[in-house]
């Protein structure tokens, strides 16, 4: 039997780079994968991805995602809140709007995708919520103020939702990426990405599929005793 097989899933993000890989990979392990995301999305050509318009820092939008997926499936058995941003500016040139674009996806983003998903999982006393969190969420970076902040927040949050909630069978657990060939690290200078590749002991850089495997993990009953864990998957940066 696949390991996600009959569960029922939201990924955020889905459009690209790690979220579009977690919710590929749900669907070849069984799961029917609602593939969320701001941006326009391709047909997915799996019968068990959909597709759903998102702006993950959208209370109300959230709330009317949550009640589709239990008005057609009857329950929610995973959440990951992949969708992110990323800012590069240092604290004195950060400004207002910045540091607030950055944590109403990053961090805002996933209280609310918790918090929309939560009631069902309590009702059915049962649950999985993968948050990613970066690297750039334990140590600092330099720049990156707003990402850093944020998602120093996602591991915290994390934790605080896994021991409040552990007592009614859901797991709350965060996986922690190095540097990922995403279209977002295309996009990144070139001496900035080759700083962080080299600092890596694996010597490269990992895929998005390397997080879609831990997601799996963690989102199926081999990890029914993993939560309040951030999995970190990042080549050996963080044992530097």
């Amino acid at each position: 039997m696949r390991r996600l097989e009959g569960k029922v899933t939201i990924v955020t993000g889905a459009t690209m780079g790690i979220g579009r890989a977690v919710a590929k990979a749900f669907a070849a392990e069984g799961a029917w994968v609602i593939a969320a995301d701001i941006a326009d999305q391709d047909r997915p050509g799996d019968q068990k991805i959909e597709t759903r318009r998102l702006d993950v820092a959208d209370e109300e939008a959230w709330a009317s995602l949550a009640e589709e997926v239990m008005r057609r499936y009857g329950r929610v058995d995973v959440l990951v809140n992949a969708a992110g941003v990323i800012g590069y500016e240092p604290i004195h040139e950060l400004t207002t709007a910045q540091w607030q674009r950055v944590l109403d996806v990053d961090q805002t983003g996933v209280y609310l995708g918790m918090r929309a998903v939560l009631p069902a999982m309590r009702e059915r006393r049962a649950g999985s919520i993968i948050n990613l969190s970066s690297a750039w969420g334990v140590v600092g970076g330099v720049g990156v103020a707003a990402y850093n902040a944020a998602k120093g927040a996602v591991g915290s949050m994390s934790r605080n939702a896994a021991v409040t909630y552990a007592r009614e069978g859901i797991r709350v657990n965060a996986v922690v990426p190095g540097w990922i060939r995403t279209p977002l690290t295309d996009r990144q200078p070139a001496d900035a990405n080759e700083r962080v590749i080299g600092a890596t002991p694996a010597g490269h850089g990992g895929e998005p599929e390397d997080i879609a495997a831990g997601c799996v993990y963690l989102a199926g009953d081999d990890a029914r005793f993993v939560t309040g864990t951030e999995l970190v998957i990042d080549g050996g940066f963080l044992a530097v």
